[in-house]
């Protein structure tokens, strides 16, 4: 089966819907939610081919890539590791930032409404990054978290 576009999302099924399909995930991690083309495998065995519209940046949990009738392939973003960087001040938050944006590293940063309950900057894992924050005496926190966007590489010059 050749999948060439997405139909929409699990969250805009209303409760009643959602809860009488058969969901068959297909699980993604971060690398994978950005590849347009691709052969992946659902939880049952089924194996399926993604030819995804370049207008489409990326997969993102709970799309739906094929239904029929009651059965629904779905994607299930898997947990990435990250360190969740709580910093105490705007200006501890600039020194961990300028050491870290000269490492290029691909970051999100979520607002205090956001399920952290407070400013954060997540950045995938590295036992390097690990080493300059303990240095640092940054707080942060090892998790594994489903992230609402993968990482991506930021655009630049020099």
């Amino acid at each position: 089966m050749l999948i060439t576009q997405t139909l929409g999302n699990l969250s805009e099924l209303p409760d009643s819907e959602r809860s009488a399909v058969t969901i068959d995930p297909v699980r993604l991690g971060n690398l994978e939610l950005v590849k347009r083309v691709q052969r992946v495998t659902t939880a049952s065995g089924r194996e399926i081919g993604l030819r995804l519209p370049t207008e489409l940046r990326e997969l993102r949990d709970g799309d739906v890539l094929h239904r029929e009738g009651d059965e629904v392939i779905t994607v299930e973003v898997l947990p990435s590791d990250v360190l969740v960087i709580r910093p105490a001040s705007i200006h501890e938050m600039g020194v961990i930032a300028h050491g870290l944006g000269n490492r290029h590293l691909q970051a999100q940063f979520f607002d205090a409404d956001s399920e952290y309950g407070q400013a954060v900057m997540v950045v995938q894992y590295d036992h390097t990054v690990e080493h300059f924050l303990e240095h640092q005496a940054a707080l942060y926190s090892r998790e594994d978290r489903v992230l609402p966007h993968p990482f991506r590489h930021a655009e630049h010059t020099h």
